[in-house]
């Protein structure tokens, strides 16, 4: 399923601190509604990211110094695996 991935520090972010605590927003990337929040860390969130996609090292660079500075950072078009979103909770029974 391709979603968009939106995060937020939820947490006190400490200057030079490598791990934000975050609440990620996994949204349906068609425009359907279907909104999750998710609670994690940036550094379970960028394992999460290199095990199960296959977007380019630099998107993922990116991304994870968005983390760090801009007050929501955003990751569109990601495909990930209905497994995956199972793991994390984004399908429910």
């Amino acid at each position: 399923m391709r979603v968009n991935l939106i995060t937020q520090s939820s947490g006190p972010s400490y200057p030079g601190a490598r791990t934000l605590a975050l609440s990620l927003t996994i949204r349906p990337s068609c425009g359907l509604p279907g909104d999750y929040n998710y609670p994690t860390d940036s550094a379970a969130l960028m394992r999460l990211l290199r095990r199960n996609t296959d977007l380019p090292t630099v998107i993922l660079q990116r991304f994870e110094g968005d983390m760090h500075t801009a007050p929501k950072a955003k990751l569109l078009g990601v495909d990930l695996s209905d497994d995956v979103l199972t793991d994390i909770g984004y399908f429910i029974d």
